[in-house]
């Protein structure tokens, strides 16, 4: 192995298993990213007795006559598939979609890499610095994974805002609708010429605050990989990717859909956040920033509109995560074989 790394870093190996990854995940589950992207930002309908008689009310003008879009996951799926081009329907905003969990997955797990490898070299120049773990110690603690993690995700964040709001505006309405982005590209150049740079980093506040997310979920995952083969395995985990023994595929179905349901269940409401605030008419339809979003959700549906599209999102980010990590890990593992 060592001899297969002076050819390919660990960090290039990383960022090649994310790149694959992110690319047939994106590929796999798009559609239902379509769905959940609509369930997020469509608000719940008022009450018969409170539509408008007149045009007092604005904000319920145009809730009334938005979008006729089905609010639940099933009616959604059905209008898209009856639409004329049900394909170019559920791939609608693939472009930006792609191009952002690619790039994301590629970044993420080559700063990981990096980060992950000076926090190991600092426990080795200072033992005191962190307990032992009961496998011989060596390794890195949750809170290292989580810490790693969370500097990868603030870069990502950065590097890929623009692409989530061109991504989750044109997931959330169809090619038809009026106003609606009719490429990425004309996207980009609308969004340029009406809100000017600050519209691209629309949300980008909520979302640095989102990479909990990926913090948690790596927090729990890395640990639980240590877990499985160190006791359930008796293997011996050596330092280094190259080294390690592969992961079976079915634990890492198993450890990769506990992770992420324990991280997309507790900092879920931040995704329904930041899609309000990265679509279409934002600050007239949910409020202005992340204060007057969380304001109007609490004020209109209670603390049940912070979990709005949870369902179809657990049933589309577990086929995602499922797909995603087993590439990375088969990609991770043979690619330095490959490179021979």
């Amino acid at each position: 192995m060592n001899e297969n790394h002076a050819r390919l870093s660990p960090a290039l190996v990383e960022t090649i298993a994310g790149l694959t990854a992110g690319t047939i995940s994106t590929l796999t589950v798009h559609p239902l990213d379509v769905i959940k992207t609509r369930l997020q930002s469509k608000p719940p309908p008022p009450p018969s007795s409170q539509l408008p008689t007149n045009l007092a009310d604005p904000l319920r003008v145009h809730r009334s006559s938005a979008s006729p879009t089905p609010i639940s996951g099933l009616g959604i799926l059905k209008s898209l598939l009856s639409s004329d081009r049900p394909i170019q329907s559920l791939y609608r905003g693939l472009a930006p979609n792609l191009l952002g969990n690619a790039s994301s997955w590629a970044i993420f797990f080559y700063i990981k890499s990096i980060v992950e490898g000076q926090l190991l070299q600092f426990h080795r120049r200072h033992p005191g610095s962190q307990q032992q773990h009961d496998d011989g110690g060596g390794g890195l603690s949750p809170a290292d994974y989580f810490i790693a993690s969370g500097i990868s995700g603030t870069a990502i964040t950065l590097a890929t805002n623009p692409l989530w709001v061109l991504k989750t505006r044109m997931l959330s309405s169809d090619a038809s609708a009026a106003g609606a982005y009719p490429s990425t590209w004309q996207g980009a150049r609308r969004v340029w010429a009406a809100e000017g740079p600050r519209g691209f980093y629309r949300g980008a506040g909520i979302s640095l605050l989102g990479n909990s997310h990926g913090a948690v979920q790596f927090a729990v995952y890395e640990p639980l990989k240590r877990f499985w083969r160190t006791y359930i395995r008796g293997a011996d985990q050596q330092a280094g990717g190259g080294g390690e023994e592969k992961l079976g595929n079915a634990p890492t179905l198993v450890i990769s859909g506990a992770a992420k349901m324990v991280a997309g269940t507790v900092t879920y409401p931040y995704q329904v956040v930041r899609s309000r605030l990265q679509t279409y008419d934002a600050e007239e339809r949910f409020g202005r920033g992340i204060r007057g979003v969380v304001a109007r959700v609490w004020r209109e549906d209670g603390w049940r509109g912070f979990y709005r599209g949870l369902g179809t999102n657990l049933f589309k980010v577990l086929p995602a995560t499922w797909v995603t990590f087993l590439v990375y890990e088969n990609v991770r593992y043979y690619l330095p074989l490959w490179a021979r």
